[in-house]
């Protein structure tokens, strides 16, 4: 099998349409995880669960997830992110099809497991791909359009489920469940054949030598790495603030006096501004403005944390716009300083990328619970965006000795 140099690198249009590709699955991914949300009442009503049951189906994917990511990141390596992304593909629509079969909480919340051990691979496998095809400013780019495809699918759940695809289907959730897991099977076919060309033979034979290696020793290898230990430690906080504030914000708002409607406009807002941010910001980080767009980025969330507490008007608006600025490019821009380590690079992308979403996740699934807890034990949501801003402060300082880090192992290769 040949591998990748860095003389391979396609420059036709051919790199364009397996970032097409990528992003489809990646749109599948995002349908998928926020399919659940407005089916909540039909199908606890259906299959008699409680609100608690229901909220550990809801959280038994991220749980997989971690447990399935560093893994997931050696089997990229390993098979290549072609193979790698059709497997994504096949899981989650697998995970779709047994969600609409389930008949009792056990085999809901299996179902939804499932999904846990494909999530990883598109999550991986597209900064590898991303990696391998492009460069400089149009590999900022690249991450940016891909990183578009889950916000915007779950944009088209939230919106669709309920008002079109319900009564489509004569209030039937099963169907729903049927026809996203047949989507995401159908985007994992478009996958194979938007890869069948020149662009897709370079990713098809990407596999890292590294690989020959066992998965204990291959991460500890890049685990021992300070600017990739310190990569890490800004996902977790990163992933901290944005899955806290995507979980709590229009209760954050509403807490303001807003009825929920009115509070669910307002929330809509950092959504749609950072399908904007991560479109055009990660182009511009090429390597040498990379730490300090960062750094604007985390500031812009520092902010955003203070003037959420304001109540809704200017203020507040402005504070939604910096928080969408800052979700839409901080994971991106995070990605691209990972991937571009000197003993990362390409080929070690996907081990590397579970090591990222493995940490990440901790703070994902630690955000949201952090936020609650603290509004239990203080009665509001004040002291949970001072905890965040607190977080973001922290987040700063980890900047300095990342570049510092950088600039050793860059001199040292």
């Amino acid at each position: 099998m040949t591998h990748f140099t860095a003389t391979d690198e396609p420059k036709g249009p051919y790199r364009w349409v397996v970032l097409c590709g990528v992003w489809l699955i990646y749109f599948s991914f995002g349908l998928t995880v926020a399919a659940l949300g407005p089916l909540v009442t039909p199908i606890t009503d259906d299959l008699n669960m409680t609100f608690g049951e229901m909220g550990t189906v809801l959280g038994a994917w991220p749980l997989v997830y971690i447990l399935a990511a560093l893994p997931c990141g050696f089997l990229i390596d390993r098979i290549g992110p072609r193979r790698g992304l059709l497997i994504a593909a096949l899981t989650m629509g697998l995970s779709g099809l047994l969600r609409s079969a389930a008949d009792t909480h056990l085999t809901l919340f299996l179902a939804v497991a499932i999904f846990g051990l494909g999530g990883p691979l598109i999550s991986i496998g597209a900064p590898k791909v991303i990696a391998l095809l492009f460069q400089g400013k149009n590999r900022g780019l690249a991450m940016g359009i891909y990183i578009t495809g889950p916000g915007l699918g779950g944009v088209i759940a939230a919106s669709t489920t309920n008002s079109v695809l319900l009564p489509f289907f004569d209030e039937n959730w099963r169907l729903v469940m049927c026809a996203y897991g047949f989507f995401t099977l159908f985007s994992g076919l478009l996958w194979l054949l938007l890869s069948q060309n020149a662009a897709g033979e370079i990713i098809k034979s990407a596999v890292s030598e590294t690989t020959r290696d066992s998965i204990p020793k291959t991460f500890k290898r890049l685990a021992t790495i300070p600017s990739v230990q310190l990569v890490l430690a800004l996902s977790i906080g990163i992933f901290f603030i944005n899955h806290g504030l995507n979980n709590w914000l229009p209760e954050i708002i509403r807490a303001h006096g807003l009825s929920a409607a009115s509070a669910g406009y307002w929330a809509s807002i950092p959504t749609a501004v950072s399908v904007l941010s991560a479109l055009l910001i990660p182009r511009y980080a090429t390597p040498e403005k990379r730490i300090i767009i960062l750094a604007l980025l985390i500031f812009s969330s520092c902010v955003a944390t203070l003037l959420l507490q304001i109540a809704p008007g200017p203020v507040m608006l402005t504070g939604l716009v910096l928080q969408g600025i800052a979700r839409g490019a901080m994971m991106t821009v995070a990605l691209l300083l990972l991937v571009e380590i000197p003993n990362v690079g390409p080929k070690r992308a996907g081990t590397a990328g579970g090591l990222f979403f493995t940490a990440a996740e901790i703070g994902g699934v630690s955000g949201p619970v952090a936020i609650g807890l603290v509004h239990d034990a203080t009665g509001g949501f004040s002291y949970a965006l001072i905890t965040l801003t607190v977080i973001t402060l922290a987040l700063l300082a980890l900047l300095y000795p990342l570049k510092k880090a950088l600039s050793k192992e860059i001199v040292g290769n």
